[in-house]
Order: C-alpha cells, then structure tokens, then sequence
C-alpha cells in the first residue's frame, strides 16, 4: 500500500502528457461531438466515490443532470431503462464485477453512449463500452485501491474538461495548472503529519468524515480506507447532512475528519465546523489551512492531493493497531457483484 500510494505523482505525470493524455483527449472530443443530454454514471466502492466526483464535474462544469445507475435494477429485476441520449459511464479499477458490465451492456442495447473508465483496457467492462479510457495507474499491489482512484479521479477531470472545450484539447491555462499537479502531491507525500496523528486514533471506536461538494467523495473515500484497512468503523456524511441529524452522535470521543478547502464547498464547511466545536467534538481538518496541510489549489483539483494524507493516515493507522493494510481481512482484489 505505501508503495501505491507514493506512485500517484508519476501517474498523474503519465496521464498529463504523451499518448494517454491524447487518447483521453480523443475521447472526449468524441462524447462532445455526440451531445448527450444527461449522464448517467455507475461504480462500486472506491470507484464509486471517483464517480461521484465526476458527477460534480458534469453537473457544474457541463450543466448537464447526472444521475448513479441502480445496477440491480438491471442485473437481478431485468429492467431495461431508455437511455436515449445518455452518457452512461462505468467507472471501475478491475473493470470485472458483472453488475457494472451488464449495466452498460443494457444501455448500449438502449440507446445509450457508454463509455468505460478502467485500470484494465481489457477488461470485460473496456469490451462492452463503446468508448473506454484506461487510467493507465498500473498494477497496484495492495486491495485497497489508492493510485487507481486518483487516476481515475484526474481521467475524469480530463475527460469533462475536454467535453466542455469541445475538441477535447486544453485551453493552455489549464493545462499549466494541471502540469504543477505531480509535484504538489509528491509536497503533499513528503509530509509525514499523518503518520504522526494515526497514534491518535488507535482507540477510536469509530469515526466520521465529511466534506461538501468537490470534498464529498474524499471524504466518502477517506471513511472507506480507515474501515477496509484498520477496521474502524467509518460514517461518511456531506457536511449538510451531518447537520441534519447525525450531528447529535458527535462528542469528544467521536473524532470527525473534515476536508475543508478553498471555494465554495470549502465555505459552507464554516457552519459545519461551528457546529462541531459546540459539540466539542474531536475534529481533524484537511485543506490548506488544515491540521493535514493540503496546497490551496482550484476547488476541482482538490481531490487529487486532499485523499493523499488520508490515505497515509489509514495506512498508518493499520500498522498502529497491528493489522496488515496489504491484505485486509475477507477481502480480495476484484470483488465480481451481480
């Protein structure tokens, strides 16, 4: 797992430049040119947190709606939706699991364009697709996935900006800022505050992570990684909705991980974190102005570098309870769902 998690610059490097980088921008000049109307995206777990991330890229940067597929609906009650007009988008690291494929199997059938978004271009999924991206992360060792996340996160980020120019190519702004990426996450992976706060967290008998926005999924994804490799029970909750309710479970034993970054997700936090201090809760914030220090960069760049000190805070957390993050207990690399 530290070995994956410390080849995250390189893979935003590979994506940023060279052939990886012109096939996505191929594709995405292929989706504009089709004009769909809505999409539709659809994954599981880990990958299911980089959908959701790209649901608020097409919905912010697109103005299209976007919706997540119901892959029983489809796989076990055989429905088959009209998805005229749909981007139907499944994005997965092993691109294995048969719910997904059939999901986008069935909106093919139906009308839809569908592309996959996938570690393995030859994978089931890659075939069903009429389009699909490879992230191009490599073989990661551990099962909990972490480069393959944030090289989906940063092929997705590609994609709807090449949709939005339309030919799939950059404005050369972007692209600048882009290029400063791998070396802001290699900053961010030098910082062992991480390793050094996991101590803090032995004995938590359970936690809660949260965000708004562009820092929802990296909080979704955050709770995920503490529950898969050190077995803490983990809620992730948008900052709105831990104000609806489960804001009451917080206290002092309750430790609260809240991604709080520049723009207008990182604002509406402000509120939130109010809150938590009435509630005199036990809260670790992540973001430029964080106890985990992230560089403050646009709001959409913010999940590449905000899920890295997270990643090392479960990996290190694992190691502090004597549990082996590597091979997490009951789980295997390529979980096949119908």
């Amino acid at each position: 797992m530290a070995a994956d998690i410390a080849e995250q610059p390189a893979g935003f490097a590979r994506l940023l430049e060279g052939p990886h980088a012109d096939a996505i921008a191929g594709v995405a000049a292929e989706i504009a040119a089709r004009r769909p109307r809505n999409v539709v995206f659809v994954g599981r777990g880990t990958s299911d947190h980089a959908a959701l991330y790209g649901a608020y890229l097409a919905e912010i940067r697109l103005g299209l709606p976007v919706a997540s597929a119901s892959p029983s609906a489809i796989t076990l009650y055989g429905a088959r939706p009209d998805f005229t007009g749909t981007l139907v988008v499944g994005v997965s690291q092993s691109g294995g699991s048969p719910d997904l494929t059939g999901v986008l199997s069935a909106a093919r059938e139906t009308g839809a364009l569908t592309l996959a978004v996938t570690n393995n271009p030859e994978s089931p999924l890659a075939k069903a697709a009429e389009l699909s991206v490879d992230v191009a992360a490599g073989h990661e060792r551990a099962v909990a996935a972490t480069k393959s996340y944030t090289a989906e996160l940063l092929a997705l980020l590609l994609l709807v900006e090449g949709i939005r120019a339309g030919d799939g190519r950059l404005p050369d702004a972007e692209r600048a800022a882009l290029a400063e990426l791998p070396a802001l996450a290699e900053s961010v992976l030098a910082d062992r505050t991480a390793d050094e706060i996991a101590q803090r967290y032995r004995f938590a008998p359970h936690m809660v992570t949260t965000g708004r926005g562009y820092a929802y999924p990296t909080a979704r994804e955050a709770g995920l990684k503490l529950m898969e490799t050190s077995y803490v029970p983990t809620l992730a909750f948008s900052g709105a909705d831990l104000l609806h309710g489960p804001l009451a479970m917080t206290d002092t034993d309750v430790p609260v991980i809240a991604v709080v970054g520049d723009g207008p997700g990182g604002k509406a936090m402000g509120d939130v974190l109010t809150r938590l201090g009435e509630r005199r809760a036990d809260v670790l914030t992540v973001g430029p102005r964080g106890r985990l220090v992230v560089p403050a960069v646009d709001e959409r760049y913010s999940p590449l570098l905000d899920i890295l000190p997270l990643q090392r805070l479960a990996l290190a957390l694992a190691l502090a309870k004597g549990e082996d993050p590597d091979a997490p207990r009951g789980l295997k690399k390529v979980t096949s769902t119908l």
